[in-house]
């Protein structure tokens, strides 16, 4: 596994390696409260999000995460942000997550063909035998879109997180291994051209 930035590009989205000249885009799109309500973080201003901005591209530097902004191919509008994360080279595996786009381009084709993409490199460029997804146990919206995406849930890890609320966060863990991810493929690649 050659772990380095890269954009990722479909016909609907693109997917850039997060910078710092992002950050006013992401302030745009960011403060939308309920983006952050099954996260972590706690986002109250532009300060929040420019710490998260900072500490994902931290990440990058020290070769654990890729983070991506998310955007609209049709206008250039950036919508979100994703990334590759925990990721381990010696196993072959990555986790895909840390993933918000604003609710104007929730529920359309822009979080499935970015997770298309981000899969495909995942298997078919790095050649993963596992990427893991995993959200809020409390987090219906998400759950569901795993499983249509095609995930198999894991089960729960209790107490797993203490968020920045000083909430105790339940994580269920989904994944994708090697010998399913063609199905998963069609799956994702049927929704995009239906």
């Amino acid at each position: 596994m050659k772990v380095e930035p890269v954009v990722l590009e479909g016909d609907f989205v693109r997917l850039e390696p997060m910078r710092l000249d992002h950050l006013p885009a992401l302030v745009e799109v960011g403060m939308d409260e309920s983006v952050w309500k099954w996260t972590n973080n706690v986002v109250n201003d532009a300060s929040d999000i420019e710490r998260y901005v900072r500490e994902a591209i931290a990440m990058r530097m020290q070769g654990t995460s890729i983070p991506f902004v998310t955007i609209e191919k049709a206008t250039g509008t950036v919508v979100g942000s994703t990334r590759f994360g925990n990721i381990d080279t010696a196993n072959k595996k990555v986790e895909i997550g840390w993933t918000w786009i604003n609710p104007k381009w929730q529920r359309t084709v822009i979080n499935t063909e970015a997770k298309l993409l981000m899969l495909t490199h995942a298997f078919e460029t790095w050649n993963c035998i596992r990427v893991e997804l995993k959200t809020d146990s409390n987090n219906d919206k998400s759950r569901n879109a795993m499983l249509r995406i095609g995930c198999t849930e894991e089960g729960t890890l209790r107490n797993h997180m203490i968020t920045e609320s000083g909430r105790f966060r339940d994580s269920v863990y989904f994944s994708i291994i090697q010998t399913e991810w063609e199905s998963v493929k069609q799956n994702l690649t049927s929704k995009i051209t239906a």
